[in-house]
């Protein structure tokens, strides 16, 4: 099978621009449309941190607004929410299968056992891998600890498994560390969480899957659904 995905690759071309339902395939290359999804919203808090009292909702939507003021003037940006607002996962799934030349980044925070901290990233999508192994770099890179956490994750989810393009769901850190919850508070820390994924899109728009590793295998896999395993 990995000499099929890579005998559809074209040099110096994207063999995955468009929508493909199960994304066997190599990683986006050339792209210019990004999609960013700040998780929960509205009347979905998301985790809320015991340190801090502050909100997932209002922490994924301040880093999804850092990451598109970074990549504006090089990409078409498009915001799944820009505001306190909640939309259905499955409407979110839809919204992101109106394009095809894209890719879609969901930005949440973590909760866990306490001891945990560090960021984590989903995807489930073949051509999803090469992504989200530069936006694991990328946050553990701003990342100064981690403990427990479980780095690169192959998790099928309807944000992972369901759109129809590259997508990757990202976990900037753990909200009930005491100590990673004091750092997420920071805008600073923010910021640079933001650049720093910004800067692996960028790359990966510009070389695509090149340096980050074999293909996963393909997993013929039905959409994950709201009765699957809690998001």
């Amino acid at each position: 099978m990995g000499l099929l995905l890579a005998s559809c690759a074209t040099p110096g071309k994207s063999s995955s621009l468009g929508r493909d339902v199960y994304g066997h395939r190599p990683g986006p290359q050339g792209f210019r449309t990004v999609i960013i999804d700040a998780g929960h919203g509205g009347k979905d808090s998301g985790a809320v941190s015991a340190h801090t009292r502050q909100k997932e909702k209002d922490l994924a939507l301040d880093t999804a607004q850092r990451i598109a003021k970074q990549l504006q003037g090089d990409f078409k940006v498009i915001m799944m929410r820009g505001d306190d607002t909640f939309i259905d996962l499955d409407e979110r799934v839809i919204r992101a299968n109106r394009h095809g030349e894209a890719i879609l980044i969901s930005v949440h925070y973590n909760s866990g056992p306490s001891s945990i901290r560090g960021p984590e990233t989903y995807y489930w999508r073949v051509d999803s891998h090469g992504l989200a192994t530069r936006l694991q770099r990328a946050m553990a890179s701003a990342s100064p600890a981690e403990n427990g956490n479980r780095g690169l994750v192959r998790r099928r989810v309807r944000l992972t498994r369901n759109p129809e393009i590259p997508c990757v769901l990202l976990e900037g850190g753990y909200l009930s560390n005491a100590a990673e919850s004091q750092l997420i508070s920071d805008l600073g820390y923010r910021q640079k969480l933001a650049v720093n994924i910004a800067s692996a899109i960028r790359t990966q728009a510009a070389i695509g899957d090149q340096g980050t590793g074999p293909l996963p295998r393909p997993i013929d896999s039905p959409p994950s659904r709201p009765t699957d395993a809690p998001e």
